[in-house]
């Protein structure tokens, strides 16, 4: 039935990554793929290969989709397509798959803010799905915005007014933008009253990448099909929870822009506040999009307002070397901030929320540590407490960290884990791209894995009032070394949080 969850126990196929109950995702009816600002980096490095991985797994048809690229750039098809190629697995070989690919892909050329470019757009659009003989209302059009948010308001008018599915006879027409949604609170509140008085919140689709990794789409399944999680799920037992991303880089050029926003909206705003929900929601009454979303706003709504000395802010040395950031910038390429949530599930225990670029290594994973063990026979806590880890990237992993007797004749203990690999377990398994992921699901109008307007709205209602703090330059980022852990003074925060750090040793992911 529709809503639950079906558990089997069965071998994957390479491609098994998507349902594939049939070839085709659509019901009825020619599906139109609208990519705006084609030209653009998203749309050659993200949009277009999820597209194509989706087009050779067939769940895009040759005979039902079209594709159409539009841009301010005045270009040719042809040009577009071979912008396009080398971004493609396959793309430099020109194989036969990506000669198909590529010939679906139509490009229209007009401004984003006149109704000029836009109507040409929806006659190319009206041109193909007659040649489908699809029936007048029945065609199906996902408008993908790869713009800045700055543009989305002019354009959702002139897509609403110029380039919309004709009718309601079975069809639709859904809209895909990109993050980040606003600066603060006020800016993300005018911004979703723009487009929500274009369109309906069923047509909107407001994407957050991460939603759309195997490991964070993992952890409903984990949490709530698994017995022994659910008792030890709690204030009782887990004593905090580190939601990290690290980047071995730093802005590369894009400093101007990166400085506008700063790590927090960049990243802990949207990425790690999610995968936080995830982790500390309630379990829904089913599977089905809005009981999970109705879940996560209520864990947001739960959090507590954020406190000064609870945040540790840092800025890599070089950072201003940029010519486009500013000699006075203030703005964090590193963040560590505690949050709490006022609930009777996780009452008193920390959410660490860290993230930071050009540091010492590359990763993003959920890092749930345990209280100690009360009456340690063994006396060995020194050794660190037992931990559960959700590796997301790279080299996706669940481990738990856990003591164990060290083999020989003394009764001696050691940490160890258990581990589940996905390298070694599911060889040959294609993990899919967060985008291909996420593009399906809208095409197939599952709004699980998208922001809600109201689940936007409490994110920002969290983290705007220590924005504004942070803008006005009242809490100052500390300097630290490129390839380091990021200020001290955020161990030592970790420390007052009530992390014990595990010496002696270090997860190596297993080899085939």
């Amino acid at each position: 039935m529709a809503g639950e969850w079906h558990c089997e126990k069965r071998t994957l196929s390479k491609y098994e990554s998507f349902p594939r109950e049939n070839e085709s995702v659509l019901e009825s009816g020619c599906l139109s793929i609208i990519v705006l600002g084609a030209s653009g980096d998203l749309a050659k490095k993200k949009t277009f290969p999820a597209l194509f991985n989706l087009y050779r797994q067939g769940f895009l048809q040759s005979n039902e989709v079209h594709i159409f690229g539009y841009a301010r750039t005045k270009i040719s098809d042809e040009e577009l397509r071979d912008r396009i190629q080398g971004y493609l697995p396959g793309g430099k070989e020109r194989t036969e798959d990506v000669s198909n690919f590529l010939q679906l892909i139509k490009y229209v050329s007009g401004t984003y803010d006149a109704p000029e470019g836009f109507q040409v757009l929806d006659i190319a659009i009206s041109e193909h799905e007659i040649s489908k003989n699809s029936t007048d209302g029945s065609s199906r059009r996902l408008f993908y915005l790869a713009l800045p948010p700055s543009v989305y308001p002019p354009v959702c008018k002139m897509i609403k007014k110029y380039a919309m599915n004709k009718s309601h006879l079975g069809g639709w027409t859904r809209i895909v933008v990109e993050k980040p949604f606003g600066k603060d609170l006020a800016s993300a509140e005018e911004l979703s009253s723009q487009i929500g008085e274009l369109f309906e919140e069923s047509q909107i689709y407001r994407i957050d990448h991460y939603l759309g990794k195997e490991l964070v789409q993992n952890l409903l399944v984990l949490r709530f099909a698994n017995r022994f999680f659910l008792p030890l799920w709690n204030r009782d037992n887990i004593a905090n929870v580190q939601i990290v991303f690290r980047e071995d880089f730093g802005t590369e050029g894009r400093g101007g822009y990166f400085d506008q926003y700063g790590i927090i909206r960049d990243i802990i705003q949207n990425h790690l506040l999610q995968v936080l929900c995830l982790v500390a929601m309630e379990k829904p009454v089913s599977t089905k999009p809005e009981h999970i979303r109705d879940e996560k706003v209520k864990v947001l709504q739960s959090v507590v307002p954020i406190k000064d000395e609870e945040v540790v802010l840092g800025q890599y040395e070089g950072y201003k070397d940029d010519p486009t950031v500013p000699d006075n910038s203030n703005t964090p390429t590193f963040a560590s901030v505690i949050l709490h949530i006022h609930n009777e599930r996780w009452e008193g225990v920390p959410f660490i929320l860290k993230a930071g670029k050009a540091l010492n290594s590359r990763k993003a994973e959920i890092r749930v540590q345990f209280k100690d063990v009360p009456g340690d026979i063994f006396k060995c806590q020194k050794q660190g407490r037992n931990e559960f880890v959700i590796r997301l990237q790279p080299s996706e992993a669940i481990y738990m960290k856990l003591t164990v007797k060290q083999p020989g004749l003394e009764m001696s203990t050691a940490q160890s884990e258990l581990d589940l690999s996905y390298n070694q377990r599911y060889q040959g398994v294609v993990i899919p791209e967060a985008y291909e992921r996420l593009i399906l699901d809208t095409i197939k109008g599952d709004q699980q894995h998208f922001v809600r307007r109201d689940e936007l709205k409490a994110a920002w209602e969290i983290f705007t009032p220590l924005l504004h703090r942070v803008d006005d330059g009242e809490i100052k980022s500390l300097p630290y070394k490129p390839g380091s852990r990021g200020p001290a003074e955020a161990d030592k925060l970790l420390e007052k949080a009530g992390y014990v750090q595990t010496h002696g040793y270090i997860w190596i992911p297993p080899t085939l």
